[in-house]
């Protein structure tokens, strides 16, 4: 069977979901194809914070605009998609830790980010129950927040939808056909078959194999990374909680509903897909939490999960063209694609179209220097 799109987006996380909104608000006739069902792979499994605290300044001007954007779908389109801003703390325990995020703070301040670094005493007074204990001190951005991914990437497949786009579940990409360099469709596992001269690679983290269906070679790597989220609570704080150190951990307490979802990176990294659970971190999350909050100590765990991070040498996404006409990128992203999702769908659907920039999507270039890495990952 044969179709025919203006575009066709590998993907239906909340990456190829924003970018096939934006796509759609220009008129363009879009497919997304998926190979399992939305939210599915990475976004289902994210714990939902948006944050501008970063130290590359290109990123930071992604989020700003990422911030914006979430800020206009709830209050003027009216999306429920629980967006509220309660702020980011990064913990200080280190002299090194501070000095990092004194300097990052001084680059997000040229771009008017109400960011501070706070004593102990401040900190607590954002997190009454905060254990002060070694602590230095703390990054804060208070415009900083949490969303929903299920519930933000649904309302772009709505509108995708309502703009009379179509969404193909169950559909594995298995070719992509090109003619003198330029793409011309692909074909699925389903023998059907995709017309159209623009297909964009948001695949999370199968991008890499994606890319290797047109000979590219994607440097996109999956690492498995795990969550848990416990029983409600009583209102505790209001903002992601993030302590960078070797044994450190991130977590937020969900503004709606008062349970507490969070993560740790493992070291040393986990590479590949699986998606299994260990009982390693189902100890050892809850005592890193319990550290930072001592209250939290007998706090119940209700669920434990994994999910794949798409890891890039230089932590920052990929996004663009690359040597195959109308074959884009945008993916990469590195555990972040919830949050750079409304901005960087945007502003790729912009480039499409108008081939026009609207934000510095060329410092995200799959040809850049990879060896300059984010700091504030």
């Amino acid at each position: 069977m044969k179709n025919n799109f203006d575009i066709v987006i590998i993907g239906a996380g909340v990456v190829g979901a924003a970018t096939g909104y934006y796509l759609s608000q220009f008129g363009l006739k879009v497919a997304i194809i998926e190979k399992d069902y939305p939210t599915a792979g990475s976004t289902g499994r994210c714990i939902g914070g948006v944050r501008q605290q970063f130290a590359h300044p290109p990123t930071i001007k992604l989020m700003i605009q990422s911030v914006k954007l979430l800020t206009e779908y709830q209050e003027e389109l009216k999306w429920d998609i629980e967006w509220y801003q309660g702020g980011y703390l990064f913990l200080a325990y280190s002299e090194k830790e501070k000095e990092n995020y004194l300097k990052a703070i001084k680059i997000q301040q040229e771009f008017n980010l109400p960011v501070n670094f706070l004593s102990p005493e401040e900190c607590q007074k954002i997190v009454p129950d905060l254990n002060s204990e070694g602590l230095l001190g703390g990054a804060f951005c208070p415009t900083d927040g949490q969303v929903n991914p299920f519930k933000l990437t649904f309302n772009y497949l709505k509108e995708i939808k309502r703009n009379k786009g179509v969404l193909y579940n169950f559909q594995k990409v298995v070719k992509i056909e090109t003619k003198n360099s330029k793409v011309i469709g692909l074909k699925t596992d389903k023998n059907e078959y995709f017309s159209s001269p623009i297909i964009i690679n948001c695949a999370g983290p199968y991008a890499k194999e994606i890319g290797k269906l047109v000979n590219l070679d994607i440097p996109v790597e999956p690492e498995r990374h795990e969550a848990i989220v416990t029983e409600k609570v009583e209102h505790l704080f209001p903002c992601m909680i993030v302590d960078y150190r070797m044994d450190g951990c991130y977590f937020v307490q969900k503004h709606k509903t008062g349970n507490i979802v969070g993560c740790y990176t493992p070291v040393p990294n986990v590479p590949g897909y699986s998606l299994e659970s260990s009982f390693e971190f189902f100890i050892e999350m809850p005592r890193r939490m319990a550290r930072i909050i001592p209250k939290l100590k007998e706090i119940r765990i209700l669920r434990q999960w994994a999910g794949s991070y798409e890891m890039t040498p230089d932590g920052n996404p990929i996004v663009g063209e690359t040597p195959i006409e109308g074959f884009y990128l945008n993916c990469g992203m590195c555990g972040h694609g919830l949050m750079f999702a409304p901005a960087i769908g945007k502003a790729l659907a912009h480039y499409i179209v108008k081939k026009e920039s609207i934000l510095p999507l060329e410092e995200f270039s799959l040809f850049r220097d990879f060896s300059k890495k984010e700091v504030m990952k």
